[in-house]
């Protein structure tokens, strides 16, 4: 049931950085809280990995349905796919790889199969009474009676015709007795057809009473059938429980107290997030598309949709309650916040902002955005393996008047981290240029020529055996300036902790360096505002 991304992604899939394109939500109904899950680029990507399994099987394509994905993340912090289709798929409820339906329909299922055989029934009855004889022949003997009335009708106009005729050429010579044969031949006519219409309506006025008959049985089935669909609906949604991420459950009758359309708690939203409710999933990104035939509803197929505003958007508020408590970014990693910005104490292997490709979107900007309706920005950035303080902005301002203060080096940075050494020197400024090469990233190097300026302060703060705690104090931002300041002959010669990629060779269970302080003046209040972290090393 879990999928793994690389089933519905290659891993060179590049993922737009663009926002979410669509919002599944809704309001808590105990705090009134705006609840929101995105439709996101990498959701989107994986919906569409999903419609390219769809069209290598026909048995997809047989009836239109609505499809979803649901990104996910473990309690281990990996992130995994479940997927659900809306109703049943060719006649069935439950198939292998795809969520289970709502739960509560097991527990009708006697009911529902019994009322399901009463509306095959009636549908048999419907069919047989419109398919009844009397109607082909009432149709074939009403169409030869109109065929002879219209036969009849043009003998007597053409009769009509002659007659005013001979009335014009007698002129005054016309006789009271010519008059009297043409009045008589007008009368003729007319029980002629008189007597023609009697016949019709004695052959064919039994047979609509027979139908009028047969019409209004089909009007009372039809009312019977809708009656008893109504009354399956409303076992089916008293049974129905929905489940949300705070572990709370109700039937649908609950949720829905005003009346429940047909279908509800069968789309794929409801039972998607109803499966990561109660599998302790935490919800990141959901998308759900058109896939089959067009012709019964006005979809197209390949099309994303958001929620069905009659059965699936009622239920979003309820269903999306709690979710926050899913989130990978714990409480107490938050540690300031206000309108205008937030910053964060961001663990070791977790990425600042999410990379290029599919398999490396996990990260502190995603995760973040995924809880807040702004569109947060990070301000700078910290190595993944690097623990410590992430500042973002929420708006646009901010995150410019932090910026400045970055690049005029109006923010004071302070770092911790473990040498895998002993240095002899207990402080110092190293002042050392670096150079990335573009064909080798994100590796950086000490290059005299090409070299941005980096400059950085150190002091050791205690010697552990053979290690060495020193406090980091970089005066520029460069990628990688600490570790490479560190390993380099030419400044302290010593490899942090766990820093591989710059050589050390030790064993370690994480990269030693964390950043610990972090200063700078306010945007908006004006105040200069200090934040510190304890070092988890």
């Amino acid at each position: 049931m879990l999928n793994k991304l690389s089933q519905f992604l290659n891993p060179n899939t590049e993922i737009s950085s663009t926002p979410p394109s669509y919002y599944y939500e809704g309001n808590c109904p105990q705090t009134g809280e705006l609840l929101r899950l995105p439709r996101t680029p990498l959701a989107e990507a994986i919906a569409e990995g999903l419609m390219q399994q769809l069209q290598q099987n026909e048995i997809y394509s047989r009836e239109g349905k609505m499809y979803g994905i649901l990104l996910v993340e473990l309690p281990n912090g990996e992130q995994r796919v479940i997927k659900a289709f809306s109703g049943l798929l060719n006649g069935c409820s439950v198939v292998d790889g795809w969520v289970t339906p709502i739960p509560g329909r097991e527990d009708i299922v006697l009911a529902e199969t019994r009322t399901l055989a009463e509306l095959a029934a009636i549908k048999q009855e419907i069919i047989t009474l419109k398919q009844l004889p009397l109607r082909e022949e009432y149709a074939i003997l009403s169409a030869e009676f109109q065929q002879q009335l219209q036969i009849l009708n043009l003998r007597h106009s053409q009769s009509k015709r002659e007659r005013q005729e001979k009335r014009q050429q007698l002129g005054e010579n016309l006789t009271i007795e010519t008059i009297a044969q043409l009045e008589a031949e007008s009368r003729q006519q007319g029980i002629e057809r008189k007597y023609l219409k009697r016949r019709q309506n004695e052959v064919l006025q039994p047979l609509q009473q027979i139908i009028n008959g047969a019409d209004t049985k089909i009007r009372e089935l039809k009312q019977q059938r809708k009656e008893l669909s109504r009354q399956l609906q409303t076992q089916m949604h008293a049974a129905y429980s929905l489940t949300n991420f705070s572990g709370q459950s109700l039937s649908l009758q609950q949720l829905l107290p005003g009346g429940t359309p047909t279908g509800t708690g069968e789309c794929c939203a409801p039972k998607l997030l109803h499966y990561a409710a109660t599998h302790k999933l935490k919800p990141l990104a959901m998308a759900e598309f058109w896939w089959g035939d067009s012709s019964v509803q006005d979809k197209k197929q390949g099309e994303f949709y958001g929620a069905c505003v009659e059965r699936c958007q009622p239920l979003m508020g309820f269903l999306l309650s709690g979710k926050h408590n899913y989130s990978a970014l714990k409480k107490e990693e938050i540690l300031y916040e206000d309108q205008w910005l937030i910053a964060v104490n961001k663990p070791p292997g977790l990425l600042s902002v999410p990379g290029r490709y599919s398999h490396n979107q996990d990260s502190v900007l995603i995760r973040l955005r995924n809880l807040y309706d702004v569109e947060l920005r990070t301000v700078h950035r910290l190595d993944q393996e690097t623990s410590g303080i992430l500042l973002l902005a929420k708006d646009v301002f901010t995150h410019s008047q932090l910026n400045q203060q970055f690049q005029k080096r109006q923010i004071h940075k302070v770092y911790e981290a473990i040498l895998a050494g002993n240095l002899i020197i207990n402080e110092g400024v190293i002042d050392l240029p670096l150079w990335g090469n573009p064909e080798n990233r994100p590796y950086q190097t000490v290059d005299l020529e090409r070299g941005k300026p980096s400059l950085t302060r150190f002091r050791v703060m205690k010697k552990e055996g053979d290690y060495t705690r020193i406090e980091f104090i970089p005066l520029t931002g460069r990628t990688h300036q600490l570790r490479v300041h560190a390993a380099d002959v030419r400044g302290l010669g010593m490899m942090i902790l766990g820093d591989k990629l710059y050589g050390c060779s030790a064993k370690s269970s994480r990269l030693y360096l964390h950043a610990r302080e972090l200063s700078f003046q306010h945007p908006h209040l004006g105040k200069n505002l200090y934040l510190q972290t304890k070092t988890p090393f």
